[in-house]
């Protein structure tokens, strides 16, 4: 058996671009380096006896697809399915916004309905220690995060959550601007044929060492091996022995079919990520070397049809932020790609107090597509890692599929070297499972939307005018201080209740003013990092100079703080292993380990399949001294990061 790309290209875009695609198929397999001698010819087709894969066309008929059989597959394993999306989506019937409506969405979770609410007084969470799962989703939905639209999978960001992105936002962009990069808009609807027109990218990978056929496809299609937007096409096998571990993650393409009533002819890709317009775009607008480089960014939504989602971290639809860059040369290229994984570095340790770990991916867990994958990996609560960020190095995969080129000084046709780097509100979850504890969340004061809170004290009619008068004053003091200030003057909550919410909702510093403190000038500041009276600071002076110096001293020590105890954390948790059994006893323990490699995709696939974690990195910070891989007693020039992962 046997599948024609050119003929499925026809019956995916209609008749009339399918002669085109033909026509470019011939020009692209018969040139591309890329591809290996035996698939240069005039229609690319691949024997699919060996593979035991349904039809690619089924990639383009969700009713053939949904009616296959699953008999032959894990119950937790789906192909991959295009879904249809029509003009006018429906939910169905709404649910309940609430933590039992974020836990109904986890991966292989228990109904709404089976879940019991969480027991004791109102916005209390899960301890952590009890459910760290059920923890998260708590003190989403108490801190007033983010709750679940109607169509399952999707995600509501409440106002006090944006926020939190609106900050992250903030300091990015004027990182990016600051090196050199505009921001700009790309439509959210892709034709489908320019998505197709990435199949011969990055063809037979791994296929010599595991002696398997496979096909990588377009990065930014579908994966079942990655975080990101990779997708290939592997035995049904191989995929059964990574049940377990990917634990059936197979994000899957959303398409329009209907627009104005009507059956499109040319179904419509709703955006997954912008690699295939970009590059469209970038041919048309690159011609000379004086056009380069050309570095842009943007602030857009992407929608993958996720199996398994959980707030934050993986939904049908998030926002984030995509930077793709055009060099004349591989090394401008390899340089942007560190110059901006550094940027995640930094904006992690000094804003977000998130100590990530920044390195090299291995050769099996890098985009495909890219020549090199730079990620900064964090530890969350859980001893879990949180892939935060990457910044990839494409060389020139998409500048050859696409035609991107340039005329160089020398009067000579050259492709174009390009990067592409992102970022996402999952740094929001990783933001919460990092610093939050068992009273809520804890937000570092450099991103914190509300810095400080203000909660007045009064029982009398008089006291009331008198003490919000002074809460009054002090707001005004902060906030011309640059301070992100708020006063709690709502009277439906007592002062206790206040305490607590503020609390579940991360604000840094809390200010209590009462009558007697009205008296005596002064004011008690309270620390969030560290609760009851240890971290209470009594009669601190209302004089506007002395006041402004005691809250920004302290939310530099909270802010410094959280850092601190999160690298005592990582490190405490981090264990340097010279054995594989060292390794299988450290990972059992829920901690990372890290040692000396030099072994290949076959023994770091054994790794994944046997103890569920994955290379995480390399770091670039490495030890001095001679290495010997643990896995197979050979020479090592570096250690690796192993670890579990979301």
């Amino acid at each position: 058996m046997k599948i024609d790309l050119c003929q499925m290209a026809h019956s995916a875009c209609g008749p009339r671009s399918g002669a085109d695609i033909s026509l470019r198929y011939k020009t692209l397999l018969t040139s591309s380096p890329v591809l290996p001698l035996a698939t240069r010819a005039s229609r690319l087709s691949f024997p699919m006896g060996a593979l035991r894969l349904p039809s690619l066309a089924l990639l383009f008929s969700p009713s053939k697809a949904l009616r296959s059989s699953s008999a032959s597959r894990p119950l937790r394993l789906r192909p991959p399915v295009i879904r249809k999306v029509s003009a006018s989506l429906s939910g169905g019937a709404s649910r309940a916004l609430s933590t039992q409506s974020l836990a109904n969405e986890e991966a292989t979770p228990p109904s709404a309905a089976d879940r019991k609410p969480s027991s004791g007084p109102e916005g209390s969470v899960t301890p952590r220690s009890v459910d760290f799962n059920a923890w998260y989703l708590d003190v989403i939905a108490s801190a007033e995060l983010a709750d679940y639209g109607p169509v399952r999978g999707t995600m509501v960001i409440r106002p006090y959550g944006y926020a939190i992105w609106e900050s992250i936002q903030e300091y990015l962009n004027s990182k990016f601007k600051e090196t050199g990069h505009s921001n700009m808009y790309f439509p959210q609807l892709s034709n489908i044929c320019v998505i197709i027109s990435l199949f011969p990218l990055v063809c037979s990978l791994h296929s010599s060492e595991r002696g398997l056929p496979v096909v990588w496809w377009n990065p930014t299609i579908l994966s079942l091996h990655s975080d990101w937007s990779q997708f290939e096409f592997i035995p049904y096998s191989f995929i059964e022995k990574e049940a377990s571990h990917v634990e059936g993650f197979s994000p899957e393409l959303a398409l329009v079919t209907i627009g104005g009533g009507k059956e499109l002819e040319e179904k419509l890709v709703v955006r997954p990520t912008s690699e295939t317009i970009v590059n469209h775009m970038f041919t048309q607008w690159i011609q000379s070397y004086r056009d380069l480089p050309l570095m842009i960014n943007q602030w857009a939504n992407v929608t993958r049809w996720e199996m398994r989602t959980k707030p934050f971290v993986r939904t049908l639809e998030f926002l984030w932020q995509e930077g793709h860059t055009a060099h004349a040369t591989l090394e401008e290229a390899e340089k942007e790609a560190l110059q901006m994984i550094d940027v995640y570095r930094k904006f992690a340790y000094e804003q977000a107090a998130i100590p990530v770990i920044a390195g090299r991916k291995s050769r099996a867990e890098t985009f495909a597509g890219a020549t090199q994958t730079y990620t900064i990996e964090a530890m969350m609560g859980d001893r879990k890692a949180l892939q935060a960020g990457t910044s990839h190095n494409l060389g020139q995969n998409f500048s050859r599929a696409f035609g991107t080129q340039f005329t160089d000084e020398n009067g000579q046709r050259q492709h174009v070297w390009q990067t592409s780097w992102a970022v996402s509100t999952r740094f929001i979850g990783g933001i919460i499972m990092t610093h939050g504890d068992d009273a809520g969340l804890m937000l570092p004061p450099r991103i914190a939307p509300i810095q400080v809170i203000i909660v007045p004290i009064w029982k009398t009619a008089d006291e009331r005018t008198e003490v919000l008068n002074a809460a009054a004053s002090l707001e005004r003091t902060l906030r011309a201080a640059g301070i992100k200030v708020k006063v709690d003057d709502s009277e439906q909550r007592t002062p206790g209740w206040k305490f607590n919410f503020w609390e579940m909702k991360g604000v840094p510093l809390r200010i209590e003013v009462g009558p007697r403190d009205i008296g005596n000038r002064s004011v008690v500041v309270c620390r969030r990092d560290i609760p009851g009276k240890p971290g209470k600071d009594f009669g601190i002076s209302m004089e506007p100079s002395k006041l402004e110096s005691h809250v920004k001293s302290r939310l530099e020590d909270i802010q410094a703080s959280l850092l601190q105890r999160a690298i005592s954390f990582r490190d405490g948790n981090i264990v340097d292993v010279n054995s594989y059994e060292e390794l299988k006893a450290v990972i059992g323990q829920g901690k990372w380990a890290r040692g000396p490699w030099s072994a290949g995709d076959n023994e770091e696939l054994k790794v994944k399949e046997e103890t569920g974690a994955t290379i995480r990195c390399f770091p670039f910070e490495q030890p001095l001294g001679k290495k010997t891989c643990f896995m197979t007693g050979n020479p090592a020039d570096e250690v690796a990061i192993f670890a579990k992962s979301y």
